[in-house]
């Protein structure tokens, strides 16, 4: 893995993680179905035209067509629909965590389901990861923490991981930006029926919301999905899931930078202990290099 990667790596890790963030002061100012329909149909316009500025075509292969079906209703829809209707609710460095679980859960799925072998690495990792997150979980319903929105963050979190184990290959290939683009217009379309139905679009105008919405709008909702695919193009799926390990951390601490969300010592160790299961399960699946 070169410099490039590492870097790759790193910028993505951040921008998914900032996500939270940014949510969460959407959602405290605005319906959070219809702000996330908005976003998407933004992204999706803007990565569009911007790919085909750049030559691309909507001339996909049956697999991406695939992609963008299924990432667009699990990934944009569910994943991100339900944490920004969560994030009502619960703190965004909480809702960060259980999303980082991601991993862990497409490891068990992929063990229960598919019968994919579990090195011992894996099944350390595993137990290791999910027992943090008990940890973490544990001591927020005991302080008090609403069960919708973490039952919410939840089936997020497993639909995010079933998207992950149907579409195992998800790379646009020539047209990688085209994919993305039309990812968010299929999530635009699934949401915006729901937005229309179930909420009132009331606004509460802040500069601090406009600035959420547009940061969310461009960094994490389309750079962030384009530096996914092209660091996954680069170096590989099983590589790139790697750098996955380091969300926890980032999103607990961009919380707690900009909105001032504390962390207890409880959770600063149920976090630790579960960026370690996180790295072991993905390094479980690093096949070792011919020398």
């Amino acid at each position: 893995m070169d410099m490039r990667s590492i870097l790759m790596g790193l910028a993505f890790v951040f921008m998914w993680s900032s996500a939270f963030t940014s949510a969460r002061i959407i959602v405290a100012a605005a319906p959070p179905i219809s702000s996330l329909a908005i976003r998407f149909l933004i992204s999706g316009l803007l990565g569009i035209a911007i790919a085909a500025g750049i030559g691309q075509k909507i001339s996909l292969t049956r697999g991406q067509w695939i992609s963008v079906v299924v990432f667009g209703i699990s990934q944009n829809a569910l994943y991100l629909g339900l944490n920004f209707v969560a994030m009502q609710w619960i703190e965004a460095g909480f809702a960060s965590i259980i999303a980082s679980t991601m991993p862990l859960i497409v490891a068990f799925l992929g063990w229960a389901v598919f019968r994919d072998k579990l090195t011992p690495l894996a099944l350390g990792g595993l137990l290791l990861g999910f027992a943090g997150v008990a940890l973490i979980m544990g001591t927020r319903i005991s302080g008090g923490v609403d069960m919708t929105g973490l039952v919410l963050c939840i089936i997020a979190a497993i639909a995010l991981a079933i998207a992950t184990l149907t579409v195992r290959t998800a790379s646009g290939g020539g047209n990688l930006l085209m994919v993305v683009g039309l990812q968010m217009l299929v999530g635009a379309v699934a949401l915006a029926p729901f937005g229309i139905w179930l909420e009132t679009f009331e606004i509460a105008w802040s500069w601090q919301l406009i600035t959420a919405f547009v940061y969310t709008t461009l960094v994490p909702g389309l750079a962030a999905t384009w530096v996914w695919f092209t660091l996954v193009g680069r170096i590989g799926p099983v590589r790139a899931s790697t750098f996955h390990f380091l969300n926890p951390f980032f999103g607990v601490s961009i919380a707690a930078v900009l909105l001032g969300e504390k962390l207890g010592l409880l959770d600063a160790i149920g976090v630790a202990i579960v960026t370690v299961g996180i790295l072991a399960v993905q390094l479980a699946k690093q096949k070792p290099t011919a020398s």
